[in-house]
């Protein structure tokens, strides 16, 4: 019975998405993207007679998350060809031109026939899924010719479809898996309780190790440091309109401090919105090119700056948390011994558990609080250390996950002969 629900929904999901596609143009993009897809695979593939390894992520952030462990079997195997697939546009629109694979592109919705012809196109040696994505027929696909097909930087809660009594098909999913390497304790608990599940062990998260990469080839921004001027500065990165209701109040009312927001969104309406909220705020594009001396708040209107941003932040504020969705990356700032702060929804997210308890970041509700903190962090040089400290080191006793991973799969045998 499950599994006809699945394929119901596999069925009736591209309708809904062609139908949002109307009006909607990530949906829109999700359809156009998938429709040549297979002649882009038998292009670059059908032909090919080297190894391939094709790894899978649901959207951006599973890609940062999948990417030390990609480039590391980039340099390992440098003989195989490399084939990374993405389930939506928010993934594949930013990371469509990354040069450290020999294609990019979209996964076809899973479906037996799909699956089937999927991989005799491409022909994968290694499959890698990381995180959240699973896709029966895929999964089934690879597990039926013995391929060696791993999860990586998984995380598993008791709320999960998975430990319930309807979730057959998502536990059948996870014992196609050569092995699943997963984040905690707790998702090792849980897993050895699934019968099936040959090969579990813990890892650790493998975004770690990416940030530890992207700090470490940071780049400096002249414009910014210009910008800032050696003042204090609070940087306020991936935000939504609900936490820009609480942070504008802050940024309207503390002179203590310049401020950088980083809008997660940064389509027209979103940057018109975070204007109008914030008192003497300038577009990042407009003060390239037209200096404002007045600016108190600048507005970054482009992608990929970040995670160098947040290395001249005093303070760090990550958005996200005074939504409904939870926060944004926490690590991007942490790495760089910055405090942290963000909203009260973080209960999805281990490392932001973690990171309170441990000390060097801070979960706060009520904008009085907000205020607080942030008035002891700049006025308490003894504590706002000892906070920056403990987020940085933080980030690198959790490091280590990638070569991990890499030397299970080596425990393999892999390349088979």
């Amino acid at each position: 019975m499950f599994r006809l629900i699945y394929n119901i929904f596999i069925f009736v999901y591209p309708k809904l998405i062609a139908l949002a596609s109307l009006r909607n143009p990530k949906a829109k993009l999700w359809i156009d993207g998938r429709k040549d897809v297979f002649h882009t695979l038998k292009n670059k593939f059908q032909l090919n007679t080297q190894k391939v390894i094709w790894m899978h992520c649901a959207s951006l952030g599973e890609f940062e998350q999948g990417r030390p462990v990609l480039e590391a079997l980039r340099l390992k195997y440098p003989d195989h060809k490399m084939l990374l697939t993405f389930f939506s546009p928010s993934g594949y629109e930013i990371r469509k031109d990354y040069d450290g694979v020999d294609l990019v592109c979209y996964l076809p919705m899973d479906s037996k026939a799909n699956a089937q012809k999927f991989f005799e196109i491409v022909n994968p040696s290694m499959v890698i899924f990381v995180k959240y994505e699973f896709w029966y027929y895929y999964l089934k696909e690879a597990n039926s010719r013995n391929i060696t097909t791993v999860l990586i930087s998984a995380i598993f809660s008791p709320q999960q479809i998975f430990f319930k009594w309807y979730g057959s098909i998502h536990r059948e999913m996870l014992t196609f898996f050569t092995f699943i390497a997963v984040q905690n304790q707790e998702s090792f608990n849980l897993l050895r309780g699934i019968k099936g599940i040959e090969d579990v062990f813990i890892s650790g998260d493998t975004r770690f190790d990416r940030v530890l990469n992207i700090a470490d080839k940071s780049l400096n921004i002249s414009r910014i440091e210009k910008y800032i001027n050696n003042r204090k500065v609070i940087i306020a990165g991936s935000t939504w309109a609900e936490d820009d209701r609480v942070i504008k109040e802050i940024s309207n009312h503390i002179e203590k401090f310049v401020y950088i927001i980083a809008p997660h969104d940064i389509g027209t309406r979103r940057l018109q919105e975070c204007l109008q909220y914030y008192h003497s705020s300038q577009l990042y594009s407009n003060w390239i090119t037209n200096p404002d001396p007045k600016t108190k708040v600048l507005i970054i209107d482009n992608i990929g700056m970040l995670s160098s941003l947040y290395k001249y932040a005093t303070i760090a504020i990550i958005g996200g948390g005074w939504g409904k969705e939870g926060i944004h990356n926490i690590l991007e700032a942490a790495v760089y011994y910055k405090p942290v702060v963000f909203g009260p929804v973080y209960d999805k997210y281990f490392e932001a558990k973690e990171i309170i308890e441990e000390g060097g970041g801070f979960s706060v509700d009520k904008l009085f609080q907000l205020k607080d903190l942030l008035h002891k962090l700049n006025n308490d040089p003894i504590f706002y250390k000892s906070t920056a400290v403990k987020a940085g080191n933080f980030v690198l006793n959790h490091a280590g996950a990638t070569p991990k991973i890499i030397n299970k799969i080596e425990t393999l045998s892999y390349p088979h002969k």
